[in-house]
């Protein structure tokens, strides 16, 4: 793990502005742990296209930490952002949780808050957005264009928020296509482009025409483009990666959040609180569609994102079966917040198991 040379340059402008000011340190600055590579596309760039806009909009001093661990290393880089003066600090991956919790104990004047987790502190909040929704409409073009009625999906780890996605993608998939299946790929890592790859390859190799993947690269974009079949990218556009087999992504969107939360902490008006955001919040939004899709169904796909927007639309709107044909959710009745936070289940159209 390293510090970026734009961190180092701006973390040496801060220690001395506090030198020549007689106090700790600047009292805007804005910390960024990241769990993978920026790069151009992806889970970071997404929330490294945030950063930049929470500069633009505020003028704050931002700084980052990219390729972050979930282990020791995250304890280590929040520390020293929080030592060095970091007035809030964003800590973007699952794994960061406890890390920042227990660091967030000892700096009581700091804000912290966490992407994707579920516990919060006295000065630590928590903020994730809706992905199954811009799943659930990945699922129904999937549904709607496959040949073979076979889907492939490369998941990182068996945690509730990417169960939601393999789940809502099938659901979708299902609300139009009763014949489709859904089979799953875990590579235990949120970044691994060859594992990425290959789990991608075995899954066209089983007859996946529709691939997607809850992991950070674009190697299953990737390997669709190569072997002629259709992907779906996620977390950010991936088109340029598969001009043709890219229909569209589910990307998702940090930037307003990230200036609320500066500016209310500037204010002295924030408080530690959980943000679960979606379509209605804008967090959530689909890539432009391929022309490839049919007219008629992109009309369709932007019709219920209208639906998710008015919230007249929820993707596990029942009857929710699980794979073993158990009733999770009764018809009339949609899945409760709560109930999708402790997701522990495939749904009926997932054909894989869940690893122990």
């Amino acid at each position: 793990m390293r510090f970026t040379k734009i961190t180092i340059r701006k973390l040496a402008l801060v220690l001395l502005a506090g030198a020549l000011s007689g106090t700790s340190f600047a009292a805007d600055n804005v910390g960024f742990v990241y769990v993978s590579p920026i790069g151009d596309a992806g889970w970071t760039y997404q929330h490294n296209l945030g950063r930049l806009q929470l500069e633009k909009e505020t003028g704050v001093t931002t700084s980052y930490v990219e390729n972050v661990a979930e282990g020791a290393d995250a304890e280590r880089v929040i520390r020293e952002m929080a030592k060095r003066g970091d007035k809030v600090i964003f800590a973007t991956s699952f794994g960061y949780m406890n890390y920042m919790l227990k660091v967030s104990k000892s700096f009581p004047q700091t804000a912290f808050v966490h992407v994707t987790g579920y516990k919060m502190g006295k000065n630590m909040g928590l903020v994730n957005a809706r992905f199954y929704e811009g799943r659930y409409l990945t699922g129904v073009i999937a549904g709607e264009m496959t040949q073979s009625n076979v889907l492939g999906y490369v998941a990182a780890f068996p945690i509730p928020e990417v169960l939601q996605g393999i789940n809502a993608f099938i659901k979708g998939a299902r609300s139009v296509n009763p014949k489709a299946e859904l089979r799953v790929i875990w590579v235990n890592s949120w970044y691994d482009p060859g594992k990425e790859r290959q789990a991608a390859m075995t899954l066209i190799s089983q007859g996946a025409d529709m691939v997607t993947h809850h992991t950070d690269s674009t190697a299953v974009v990737q390997a669709a483009e190569e072997e002629g079949v259709y992907a779906f990218g996620y977390h950010s556009d991936m088109s340029k990666y598969g001009p043709r087999a890219h229909l569209t992504a589910t990307t998702h969107h940090w930037g307003d959040y990230y200036v609320q939360t500066v500016k209310e902490v500037q204010a002295g008006s924030w408080t530690p609180s959980s943000v679960w955001g979606g379509y209605p919040r804008g967090m959530i939004k689909l890539a432009p569609l391929n022309d490839a899709i049919p007219a008629e169904l992109q009309a369709r796909i932007h019709d219920l994102e209208k639906q998710l927007t008015e919230r007249k639309l929820h993707p596990f709107a029942g009857p929710v079966i699980d794979q073993a044909g158990k009733t999770i959710v009764p018809a009339g009745k949609n899945m409760s917040d709560d109930e999708l936070n402790k997701m522990n289940y495939y749904l009926q159209g997932v054909v894989s198991k869940i690893p122990n």
